[in-house]
């Protein structure tokens, strides 16, 4: 039996079993007014899943980014762990993919998905598969991994969980030691697709053009044409009414 994930201080462990989402256990227990720094996890066999829950204390607009320190800590905490060979990169939309391959992603919700408003709350999940869901089949998604197929079987989940944590903590405090720049710098080499043209669907609204780059608080600037959209990091949030 393994020990507890150990958190920083101020963070606080919240294990679930089965099929408990954390995801959706972290919604609610933000909902009904628990500290920030909450991190519901759910480690099994084949899946470490995880959410972290924030109290931002500045419009939406500007408390997003915590989903990007919550991704480079993610690739901060692998790359530390994993071996040396093991690439990972961050997709705008969430994804994390390891050497070149999705192996899961983080995401976001918040009590507004107004960018002007402070919100109560914003919790970010993270999945991450470790073992393959369809071992003997693996040629039917071959764009998609899994932690353990990639050089990592001696990567505990529980440190990887607790170092997703502590490194997620040492971003958010750059950040707002040093505002943006360092993020940007960071994120920057690590971005997928940054240069390609892209195609996706976010909430049942169809985008496509090239990804140029991101704006102050990381919204995506997608060129089609003479047009430059710009989809802020607001778009990717789940379920907020």
């Amino acid at each position: 039996m393994t020990e507890a994930p150990q958190f920083p201080p101020l963070f606080s462990g919240m294990s679930l079993s089965g099929k408990a989402d954390p995801f959706a256990k972290a919604q609610m227990q933000a909902a009904l007014g628990c500290d920030a720094g909450l991190v519901v996890h759910n480690i099994s066999a084949d899946y470490l899943r995880a959410a972290i829950v924030f109290a931002p204390e500045v419009p939406l607009a500007q408390a997003m980014p915590v989903l990007i320190c919550c991704a480079i800590g993610f690739q901060n905490a692998l790359g530390a762990l994993a071996p040396p060979e093991v690439s990972v990169h961050l997709g705008w939309t969430g994804g994390i993919y390891v050497n070149g391959a999705g192996c899961g992603g983080l995401k976001a919700t918040a009590s507004t998905d107004d960018p002007a408003q402070v919100p109560d709350w914003l919790v970010v999940g993270m999945e991450l598969p470790l073992m393959a869901i369809a071992p003997d089949s693996p040629g039917d998604t071959p764009d998609q991994t899994c932690l353990y197929e990639e050089g990592c079987v001696d990567v505990v989940a529980d440190d990887l969980l607790a170092a997703w944590v502590r490194h997620t903590l040492v971003w958010i405090n750059r950040m707002e030691d040093a505002g943006m720049k360092p993020l940007s710098d960071e994120w920057r080499g690590l971005a997928r697709s940054i240069g390609e043209e892209l195609s996706f669907t976010l909430n049942g609204t169809s985008h496509a053009g090239l990804f140029v780059g991101v704006d102050e608080y990381f919204g995506m600037l997608l060129r089609h044409d003479d047009d430059t959209q710009l989809i802020p990091l607001s778009a990717l949030l789940e379920g907020t009414s």
